[in-house]
């Protein structure tokens, strides 16, 4: 094999590697459809790199119009992967509109025009705006792992290396004036080998992000609860743990909050176990409509859930347990027989200077089992009790 015939496979065989990795991974990932996505940009890169190199010459070299046009669906597809890694929407129209301008610019600098340098800039400045949107797209998303950031780069530094690499090693190198030249070019040399990095590179990345994507899921898994679409207690006590201690730490407020589904076991031997569960899912989705964002919810028991409030204090704290028991009803609506009407208790406490999570779950169950004792469907705040002063004896 000779040395061009193996740097004009590179490539191909990288892209074919990736391509079946991909598929095979999407195999077993069939929710990930960016993963898809991927195997379908890598086969595109694939058959755009045998058609420009190894394919037969045709008259007029018109097959470099399916090697660039798979050059440009290659590129949006891979763009379009990332940005689906994060369930955003893909510009597909805006990539068409693009794309179907850098064709035409293509055919104009193949048929009409003829210039190789033309036809470069033609496609390489489409690929760039590709890649810049995924810059664009992933620049609000917040950068939980490293992955994320790596991918962000990533499309930043794809979108330079497709604009400027053209106009510096051109205008260094100056015109190409036939496809031979094309061929044994510092830019073409260039293309291959920083092709090859970036496809490499990029796959190693998002292959890590599916790895990280799965042991979210497996987390979720075992912290959450798929009835209430909470955490379960091993989750939120993990979660709220940490929050209360960072919490005491800083002498920032936080507020816990009790809840327990009244007359629960009722409803179950009455109306069935289904009737219960589809009063837990709807109390989960009250909870998680009403809760703030940085709240922690989980169902700590059978009927029983806790909701921990960073920054809350006791009057805004009990605004939203409030919230949540009289909407509750409401919520419940469409999704339990009519003649039941769910009603629930809530007990409430702040944390107390130092607390940790198990002081602030017992102050709040002393609440909850204030308001059981005060008829239900109510809620009560734990108030300490006062600190008795010694007497002191008197004189005499």
């Amino acid at each position: 094999m000779s040395g061009q015939l193996f740097i004009s496979l590179l490539n191909p065989g990288i892209g074919l590697l990736l391509t079946g990795a991909f598929f095979l991974l999407w195999t077993y990932r069939r929710d990930q459809h960016y993963v898809l996505i991927a195997a379908a940009g890598y086969a595109a890169t694939t058959l755009a790199f045998l058609i420009q190199d190894v394919g037969p010459v045709l008259p007029m070299e018109v097959q470099r119009i399916p090697s660039n046009f798979g050059f440009l669906l290659a590129g949006a597809l891979l763009s379009a992967a990332i940005i689906r890694r994060y369930r955003l929407a893909v510009p597909w129209r805006a990539m068409t509109v693009i794309g179907a301008l850098s064709m035409g610019f293509f055919l104009w600098f193949l048929l009409g025009d003829p210039s190789i340098v033309g036809r470069i800039y033609a496609i390489s400045f489409a690929l760039g705006i590709f890649a810049a949107m995924i810059a664009a797209k992933l620049r609000p998303v917040p950068k939980r792992h490293i992955v994320d950031h790596i991918l962000f780069w990533f499309g930043i530094a794809w979108a330079l290396n497709y604009t400027l690499r053209p106009l510096l090693v051109l205008g260094v190198t100056g015109d190409i004036a036939d496809y031979a030249g094309f061929q044994q070019s510092v830019y073409w040399t260039t293309v291959i080998f920083s092709q090859a990095i970036c496809s490499v590179l990029l796959a190693l990345t998002l292959m890590v992000a599916v790895a990280i994507d799965l042991m979210a899921e497996l987390r979720e898994q075992a912290d959450g609860d798929a009835l209430s679409g909470l955490r379960n207690r091993r989750g939120f006590e993990a979660a709220a743990g940490g929050t209360v201690r960072a919490a005491a730490d800083e002498g920032r407020a936080v507020a816990l909050l009790i809840a327990d589904l009244d007359h629960f076991k009722a409803v179950n031997d009455t109306h069935g176990h289904a009737a219960g569960d589809a009063i837990i899912a709807a109390f989960g989705a009250h909870v998680r409509a009403l809760a703030p964002e940085d709240a922690i919810a989980g169902r700590i028991g059978g009927e029983e859930f806790a909701l921990l409030l960073p920054g809350a204090g006791i009057e805004s704290a009990r605004a939203l347990a409030e919230a949540i028991r009289t909407g509750f009803a409401a919520a419940c609506a469409g999704h339990v027989p009519a003649a039941v009407a769910p009603t629930v208790s809530i007990g409430l406490a702040a944390a107390r200077p130092g607390a940790r999570l198990s002081q602030l779950m017992r102050d709040a169950d002393q609440a909850l089992y204030a308001a059981k004792r005060a008829g239900r469907d109510r809620v009560r705040t734990f108030t300490p009790a006062p600190v008795r002063r010694p007497r002191v004896a008197a004189a005499g």
